[in-house]
């Protein structure tokens, strides 16, 4: 049986290919390599990443070349990061291989090669010897994740911060699947059961699911894992109501289903399916360090897409049960911007390259954990937004409070205050922080708001 490449030797080759962008013989990507490769073997690794579209071959024999794939058709300057910030868009900082992808998914469709199903992504992945995250990468997340008391019961922590937890990671969640409702909003139809006006049924569902589903997760966590029951479940709680057919929530898919805005095809055929399924649960289950596996459960599920719909949502979910599981922080998704997460995952559907995801995924854990405290110190400066911001934000604090608003009011008067001193491109995050310091308000820091103990008492009941 030949030897299983490991993702990381094939990265190797593809950073080494970086230094040569007028393209390297293979001598020349040899001689760049920090670990001496024979040439057979560098030969197929080499014919591997081809065959992949991770490197382009000119040439034969002697002529040959190896080259990046170039960046074609209609790309503009707004691929480049100092130009997405002055155009507005939000993202994540980025990796040079992030950045390659990024470059690549962001092609009309019509300059990216159709792609099926690749079963050789799934099958060249060993648990606990493959690894998507480097060493340096899963000893800083569980460096600023830790400290919730390793030794506790499984979800104690979880537990702790369940009502935050519900809210961010069901508000978050459901954002990234373009659902309209505010922070807010989502705070009172979870608390209250009231849905928000001028709000589709289909939304108010999405949120009410998400819910029963972290339940689940926090509830039944010594019990949770990667196996059929989990995943089954967390997709029949996340899916019911919202599929044409009832009968396909918690089941595998027996269709074909498509990627709007992807050129990848999904794979066909329910006992392939399920095969696949089966192997995807196992390798997950093996693998030993809690990080690892929820960025595989982040790239795989979305990629096999076994249900009808609803895959990208099970698998934020799932990537949870880990960091539930061994009291970690959790992954709420905070601040992550939607594009940059469907990038991400574009490059696992057309590439199977996932280091444009893994920037995500690094940078939306640093944020949960900043937004739970596990590890505020070692994230270092401030957050600058909050800092342009800080007038503004304590003064709708101030003004919600002394004006005894209630949810309703202050969702009214964030929203309109934003739109008149905010611009677009920034209106969905300031909301978004300005509601989050509404929630949090309690009588030990209310004096940053110039806002009297006596007003927050009456307005405490108001708000309740």
């Amino acid at each position: 049986m030949p030897k299983l490449v490991s993702q990381a030797e094939l990265d190797a080759i593809t950073d080494a290919m970086v230094r040569f962008p007028d393209g390297a013989a293979i001598e020349d990507i040899g001689a760049a390599l920090s670990t001496r490769v024979p040439r057979r073997t560098l030969q197929r690794r080499l014919a591997f990443l081809v065959d992949r579209g991770r490197l382009v071959l000119r040439g034969r024999g002697r002529g040959s070349r190896y080259f990046l794939p170039p960046v074609t058709g209609s790309m503009t300057a707004v691929e480049e990061p100092d130009v997405f910030q002055a155009q507005g868009e939000v993202y994540v900082p980025v990796s040079v291989a992030g950045r390659e992808i990024r470059q690549y998914v962001r092609r009309p469709v019509q300059q990216r090669k159709p792609v099926g199903y690749n079963r050789s992504f799934l099958d060249a992945y060993q648990a606990n010897v493959s690894f998507y995250l480097s060493s340096e990468t899963r000893e800083h997340l569980l460096k600023i994740g830790r400290g919730q008391g390793d030794r506790q019961p499984a979800g104690t922590y979880a537990v702790k911060i369940l009502h935050r937890l519900l809210i961010d990671l069901t508000w978050n969640s459901s954002r990234l699947e373009g659902n309209t409702y505010s922070l807010l909003e989502t705070e009172r139809l979870l608390a209250l059961g009231e849905s928000a006006e001028g709000k589709s049924a289909l939304e108010t569902q999405m949120i009410l699911n998400h819910k029963a589903a972290i339940r689940l997760l926090v509830e039944s966590a010594p019990e949770i894992g990667f196996n059929s029951y989990t995943i089954c479940n967390l997709h029949a709680l996340l899916s019911e109501n919202l599929l044409p057919d009832p009968s396909a929530c918690g089941r595998l898919r027996e269709q074909p289903v498509g990627i709007g805005g992807s050129v990848f095809h999904p794979l066909e055929g329910h006992l392939l399916l399920e095969e696949c399924f089966r192997e995807l649960l196992l390798k997950a289950s093996a693998i030993k360090d809690p990080f690892e596996q929820a960025f595989f459960a982040m790239v795989h599920l979305p990629y096999l897409q076994p249900f009808d719909d609803v895959n990208k949502r099970v698998s934020r979910l799932a990537a949870n049960i880990p960091l539930i599981r061994e009291n970690l922080c959790p992954l709420s998704f905070v601040d992550v911007p939607e594009k940059a997460y469907i990038d991400g995952l574009l490059g696992i559907y057309e590439l199977n390259r996932s280091e444009l995801l893994c920037d995500v995924f690094v940078w939306a854990y640093e944020r949960s954990c900043a937004r739970y405290s596990a590890a505020r110190q070692s994230l270092g400066e401030p957050d600058p937004f909050r800092l342009r911001y800080r007038d503004h934000i304590a003064q709708l604090v101030n003004n919600v409070v002394v004006s005894g608003l209630g949810s309703q009011g202050a969702v009214l008067l964030v929203k309109q205050y934003a739109v008149e001193h905010v611009p677009e491109r920034e209106r969905a995050r300031f909301i978004e922080v300005v509601e989050t310091e509404i929630m949090g308000l309690h009588e030990g820091n209310i004096a940053r708001y110039g806002i009297r103990p006596s007003v927050y008492a009456n307005w405490k009941q108001t708000w309740q």
